[in-house]
Order: structure tokens, then C-alpha cells, then sequence
């Protein structure tokens, strides 16, 4: 279906009793919920980066982050609304359901990219604000645009985009890259096929609809459950890099080590389990994992301050 016919369908359905737009479904555009750990991994990246940077300065690259993800996501809801229409999970969504006029929310996402970048060039540094518009435009044009609707490799490649928030929090203080930057924004990466595969198991019928070649649609459920497997494996010992080059202490190299365990035991019960519960769980597993490591760096670091 293509955008035009998208808007003029959602303007029939909504022809008789148009809901009225309220600033909630203009934050809906930004989804907050993304926005929530995209924040978190940022500040986490800030936080235990070496030097230091004025806390308003701090709270300022922190801010930037969270408009960018916000600006990335409701481009992204724009391009998408032809697709979102037609699945459960997202027919809801402002544009849509009719809500918010689709050039209102492209306009909105372009405005606040450029904001976002600019004030982080011109507040924090250009390292951090190039890093930052390298993750929005990746965000929609690689994986948005290209990737998503082309190959069930989509997730895969277009995770990078939300593995950047550490990255860019880390040179918002050090003005640059470094191997634990890096590893820091691998961990994101190898992350998010388990984390997003899992969700799409229990969520194929909807992008089957909408011809949206996710791993399950096109591979099948086994061979994508063998996939989240190696993915889970692989991320492991990734996790433990900063251990291995002295960012991080025993504190966070045996929180590492346990739940990434249990992340491995979820992966191990979907791959044996053909019921949508364990993917279910896995997919829920998977967002406190990330919570429960990323603040174990933060927590590291005070620990070993207050050791010193």
C-alpha cells in the first residue's frame, strides 16, 4: 500500500469522528518507551566515561539524546503509517488512528533532529553531535527506509542505530572513540536481535500481513530461535570486554556473567519450547537485562570510588 493511499484510508476511517490531537499523542510520536532505555544506556555511557564534564553540560548531551530518539521515532512512525495501519500492535498509533496528521509528525521529527544536533555541536562538543546525527539518520534511512521492508537481516544491521546512545554519551565527555566506547555499543548491537526476534515470534502474523520480512516470517520460527541462540552466546563474552580492559570491576563482570546466563536459559527454552509464552518471557527477560547491566557499570564505578 502505498503512503498516499495509507493517508487518504486512515482519513475515510476517521471521516465521521475525528479524534482530536492533545499533546499526549504528540509524545506517543516520540515513543517514550524506547526513549526510556535509549536515555538510560546515554547517561549510562556519560556516566562512567573517564574525565569529566559540568553537570549541566551533562544533563544538556543527556537531553539531546532523548530528542534525537524521540526525533528518529516519529519520522519512522511517518514512513511507516501505511504498514501500521493494518497490525494490531501499532493501528493505534497517533497517525493511524487518525490522531496526527502524518506531515505534522514528519515535521516534528525533522525539527527536532536538527535541534537536537545543533545544540549538542554547539553545547557539548562535534564528536557527540556527529555520532548523534550518524544514529538518526541511520535510524531512517537505513533501517527505516531500506532495510526494514528488504531483508529479514533488517534488525540485524539496523540495531546499530540504537547502539549508539553509550557511544555518544562516552564522547559528549571524552570528545572521541575508544575501544570501550566501542564495546559498549557492541553490547547493544549483539543484543537486539534476541531482544527484538523474540517479539517478533509472537508478533509474526502482524508482519506477515504487511509483507515485512522479519526473521520469523521468512526463515521460520526454528531457524529463527537457532539465531537468537548464537546472538545470546556471542553476547556473553562481549559483555565482558570492559572487564577485560579495565573499565570495570568484579561488580559488574559477575552481574555480566549471571544474567547473561539467564538470558542464555531463555534462549535455550524458546529454541526447545514451541509455546508463545517462552518468547513472551524472553522478550520481557530482555529489557531488564539491559537495565539490570547497564546500571551495574554505574554502580561498578561508585563502588570502586568509594573503595579508592
Amino acid at each position: 500500500m502505498t503512503k498516499q493511499v495509507a493517508d487518504q484510508t486512515i482519513a475515510l476511517e476517521n471521516a465521521v469522528s475525528l479524534p482530536v490531537s492533545d499533546v499526549r499523542d504528540y509524545i506517543a510520536l516520540l515513543k517514550p518507551g524506547v526513549m526510556t532505555l535509549v536515555v538510560f544506556t546515554g547517561a549510562v555511557g556519560l556516566l562512567i566515561a573517564p574525565g569529566s564534564i559540568h553537570p549541566f553540560l551533562g544533563l544538556v548531551a543527556i537531553a539531546c539524546i532523548a530528542v534525537a530518539s524521540g526525533a528518529a521515532a516519529s519520522i519512522n512512525m511517518w514512513y511507516d503509517r501505511d504498514i501500521d495501519i493494518h497490525m494490531k500492535r501499532t493501528q493505534n498509533r497517533p497517525i493511524p488512528a487518525g490522531r496526527v496528521p502524518a506531515d505534522e509528525a514528519l515535521s516534528l521529527g525533522i525539527a527536532l533532529s536538527i535541534v537536537s544536533v545543533t545544540v549538542m555541536a554547539v553545547a557539548v562538543n562535534i564528536a557527540a553531535a556527529v555520532l548523534l546525527a550518524v544514529s538518526i539518520a541511520f535510524y531512517v534511512f537505513v533501517y527505516t527506509m531500506w532495510l526494514k521492508r528488504s531483508t529479514p537481516q533488517n534488525i540485524v544491521i539496523g540495531g546499530a542505530a540504537g547502539a549508539f546512545p553509550p557511544m555518544i554519551g562516552w564522547a559528549s565527555v571524552t570528545g572521541g572513540v575508544d575501544l570501550n566506547s566501542i564495546a559498549l555499543f557492541m553490547i547493544i548491537f549483539m543484543w537486539t536481535p534476541p531482544h527484538f526476534w523474540a517479539l517478533a515470534l509472537f508478533r509474526c502474523g502482524d508482519y506477515a500481513k504487511v509483507g515485512v520480512p522479519m526473521m520469523p516470517v521468512v526463515a521460520g520460527e526454528a531457524a529463527t530461535k537457532k539465531q537468537m541462540l548464537v546472538y545470546t552466546l556471542l553476547l556473553l563474552p562481549i559483555t565482558l570486554v570492559p572487564v577485560a580492559t579495565g573499565l570495570l570491576g568484579v561488580f559488574y563482570g559477575v552481574t555480566a556473567a549471571l544474567t547473561g546466563l539467564w538470558f542464555l536459559r531463555h534462549a535455550v527454552r524458546v529454541l526447545r519450547n514451541a509455546e508463545e509464552r517462552a518468547p513472551h518471557k524472553m522478550f520481557g527477560y530482555s529489557i531488564l537485562y539491559l537495565f539490570v547491566l547497564f546500571g551495574a557499570m554505574v554502580a561498578d564505578v561508585w563502588l570502586d570510588g568509594v573503595i579508592a
